[in-house]
């Protein structure tokens, strides 16, 4: 059956193979040269586990067949329902001023780059047209509690029209929280929402990274979260760090802090190439290596603390396991194939203009219109009828793309037309000098290692991880 195969750096002796639908092996170099010559021994236990994943078939193959097209068709599921992603960019206000910040921010009291009722009610529109029955919808800024009325108003305009609809609707929010009152948090409590903040690390990597003029970001930022976790519970905030250059020298540092204040999750962001982010990389930024550097140290202190009982996860590593363990798609849509930018997200700008993806929406305040859809006026047909949903599809198939198509780790990963274009002025872009490809084959071969190693614990909490159950809760948790 069709197979790619790579070596991974630091498994010495052994060859990757992986099949169409993400099942993988490691093989030794003799026993690779014989399934790939097929004389393997039928005897022996690496051919049984061959078969077991489908990478080879005895005889009539149409049985494997159709259970590999249904793993196939379960991985992209997530093309059955249209995009299920919908975003709000409510206001471009904003009260900080982040040196890594790829919105083009405005001062508090610009309120003309504020959402009007009118776009927002043009934009539900747009979501009820549009077939996904599971729908999130999110709400972004700037700062969006600048703009509390029009989240509000949205909310409730959706909830009213879903009385006859009767589809599924999850509300989520990107914020600092600095501005959250309680008039704000009955709200969010009434209507079940899932609240995300910033937080760099320690007050010190936190303030230097996210200033505000007194000095008093992180002390802000952690008093929000201890008021909105009292009003809305424990679990009712997540949040991610951002790292610049200053923090890639602190990895322990901010875990620590997240696991000093409660967190169960951490999610390592790298800088964004867009807006504000991409005109101060030169000061704050870094190499992929020295990214790729920070995150196997930062990935090892998290096992360690797992293995002393504190009990963390790495978000992203989660996403990536999510696709390398399981036949199951996860909601983010860039490591989609096809692409998950207008196929599985709509982002609705401030000023009516709709977008495939935030990454879009930074382009266009680049100046580069390329990914803009349409309008909040234009029915959800011609928004993905558009030129730029053409440009997507043509460019967004991973399978289809040179270096992609080929490549061991395209199973678990996605294309991603809208960073191609930023970083190299192509869609399609070239992988030996694509910074997407280097980081995800860099994180690919990060995992793939601790998979080899099959260290037993750290299987135990990879598993936990990808199935949020705890590590004595899995099967044979009491054996070990």
């Amino acid at each position: 059956m069709p197979f790619r195969f790579a070596r991974v750096p630091g498994v010495a002796g052994k060859v990757l193979v992986t099949s169409e639908v993400g099942e993988f092996e490691f093989l030794t170099e003799t026993e690779f040269r014989a399934f790939a010559a097929g004389v393997m021994d039928q005897a022996s236990d690496t051919y049984a586990n061959l078969q077991a994943k489908h990478f080879l078939v005895e005889g009539d193959a149409s049985t494997a067949i159709r259970l590999v097209a249904a793993k196939y068709r379960t991985r992209k599921s997530f093309l059955r329902s249209g995009p299920a992603l919908h975003v709000f960019v409510v206001t471009l206000r904003c009260d900080h001023s982040c040196r890594y910040c790829q919105v083009s921010r405005r001062a508090p009291d610009e309120s003309c780059f504020d959402m009007s009722e009118e776009t927002a009610l043009a934009a539900i529109d747009r979501i009820f047209e549009a077939p996904s029955r599971t729908i999130t919808v999110e709400f972004q800024g700037g700062e969006p509690l600048l703009a509390f009325p029009r989240i509000r108003q949205i909310v409730e305009a959706i909830e009213e029209r879903n009385l006859s609809e009767r589809r599924c609707f999850t509300y989520t929010m990107t914020s600092t929280l600095h501005l959250v009152d309680d008039e704000m948090l009955a709200f969010f409590r009434k209507h079940g929402f899932q609240l995300s903040t910033s937080l760099d690390g320690p007050a010190g990597l936190h303030d230097a990274n996210r200033p505000m003029p007194g000095r008093d970001s992180h002390r802000r930022t952690v008093e929000a979260i201890d008021r909105t976790r009292a009003a809305l519970g424990p679990h009712a905030v997540s949040a991610l760090t951002t790292l610049s250059r200053a923090s890639l020298g602190h990895p322990e540092a901010i875990i620590d802090e997240y696991v000093r204040l409660g967190f169960p999750s951490i999610f390592l962001r790298p800088l964004s190439p867009f807006g504000f982010a991409a005109r101060s990389a030169q000061r704050i930024g870094y190499t992929t290596e020295e990214f790729l550097r920070f995150y196997e140290r930062a990935l090892a202190y998290i096992l360690k603390l797992n293995r002393e009982g504190i009990r963390l996860q790495e978000a992203y590593t989660v996403i990536l396991l999510t696709h390398i363990l399981t036949p199951f798609p996860t909601g983010y849509a860039d490591l989609r194939s096809p692409t998950g930018s207008g196929l599985g997200a709509l982002v609705y700008n401030y000023d009516g203009q709709v977008y495939a993806s935030d990454e879009s929406r930074m382009l266009a305040e680049m100046g580069d219109q390329t990914f803009r859809l349409g309008s909040v006026h234009d029915r959800y047909a011609d928004l993905m009828a558009s030129e730029a949903m053409q440009v997507l599809l043509a460019t967004g198939v991973a399978e289809a793309l040179p270096g992609c198509s080929d490549c061991a780790f395209l199973p678990y990963c996605g294309a991603d037309p809208v960073f191609n274009l930023t970083r190299e002025g192509d869609p399609v872009g070239h992988r030996p000098t694509n910074e997407h490809c280097a980081k995800h084959t860099g994180l690919f071969s990060i995992l793939f290692r601790y998979l080899a190693e099959a260290d037993p614990h750290v299987m135990s909490t990879f598993t936990s991880w990808v199935t949020q159950r705890p590590v004595q809760c899995l099967p044979g948790a009491e054996a070990a």
